[in-house]
C-alpha cells in the first residue's frame, strides 16, 4: 500500500462537507426497531430492510410481540431481506433475552449488546450510537474496510483490527460519523469495482486514486 498523505482529521473535514447530512439510513422510532432493522441489513441494502419494516414495525411493537408468532410467520415477513430464517431466529432469541435480562429494554453497554443473538461488534455501535448516542466503537462494515484501506488510512486487513487501528487514530466523539462518511462515500463515489475517481475530493491525493496513477504514466 502506497504511503497517504491524507490524515483521519483531514478526511473527517472534507468529507462532512460533500455529505453534511450522513447518517444511519435505516428508518426506526425506537431503540428495538433499530435493533431490529440492524440484524436485517446484514447482506442486504438498508433501502430494502426500510420497505420490509415500514409494514414489520406496525405489526410488531414490543419484544412480546415478535415471540409470540411462529418463526414461520415471521420468516414470510421478513423473507426479502435474505437469510430469512437464520435472521428470524435472530430476531425471536434476541427478543427473548431482551424479555428475560433487560427488562424488555435494548441495553446502553457494548457488553450486554454483545449477549444478543445476531449482534457483532457493529451492530451493536451503531445501535447504541444512534439510538443512546452512546460511543462505544466504530461501526466497521465494507464500505468501512474498502475506503480506510484505499485512503491509506490504515494498513489492517480485517475487521476487529481495523476497528482498534482507527479508535487510536479517530477522535472519540467522531467513531460514529467517521463510519457514516464511509458508507456515504463508499455509495456515492468509492464504489468496489467502479471508484468514481475523477469526482472524488480526494482524487488527487489518495494513494489509490486511478487519477494519480495515470499522472505518473504521463
Amino acid at each position: 500500500m502506497t504511503k497517504s498523505s491524507l490524515s483521519v482529521d483531514t478526511v473527517l473535514r472534507d468529507l462532512r462537507q460533500v455529505y453534511p447530512h450522513a447518517g444511519c439510513t435505516l428508518d426506526w422510532t425506537t431503540p428495538l426497531e433499530l435493533l431490529v432493522a440492524a440484524i436485517l441489513s446484514a447482506q442486504c441494502t438498508d433501502a430494502r430492510v426500510n420497505v420490509v419494516t415500514k409494514f414489520l414495525f406496525r405489526k410488531y411493537k414490543n419484544p412480546q410481540a415478535y415471540i409470540a408468532v411462529p418463526q414461520e410467520e415471521l420468516e414470510r415477513d421478513i423473507h426479502s431481506c435474505g437469510s430469512y430464517r437464520m435472521k428470524a431466529k435472530a430476531i425471536q432469541t434476541t427478543c427473548g433475552i431482551l424479555l428475560r435480562d433487560f427488562g424488555g429494554q435494548v441495553p446502553r453497554t457494548m457488553e450486554e449488546m454483545l449477549t444478543l443473538r445476531g449482534v457483532g461488534r457493529k451492530t451493536a455501535a451503531v445501535v447504541l450510537g444512534t439510538a443512546y448516542g452512546v460511543i462505544e466503537g466504530i461501526p466497521i462494515d465494507t464500505h468501512n474496510i474498502r475506503l480506510l484501506r484505499r485512503l491509506g488510512l490504515t494498513r489492517q486487513k480485517t475487521q476487529q483490527k481495523i476497528e482498534l487501528d482507527m479508535m487510536r487514530k479517530t477522535p472519540r466523539a467522531d467513531w460514529l460519523t467517521l463510519s457514516h462518511l464511509m458508507v456515504a462515500h463508499g455509495r456515492a463515489i468509492c464504489k468496489a469495482r467502479d471508484p468514481a475517481c475523477s469526482k472524488c475530493v480526494f482524487g488527487h491525493t489518495c494513494p489509490s486514486s486511478r487519477l494519480r496513477k495515470t499522472s505518473k504514466k504521463l
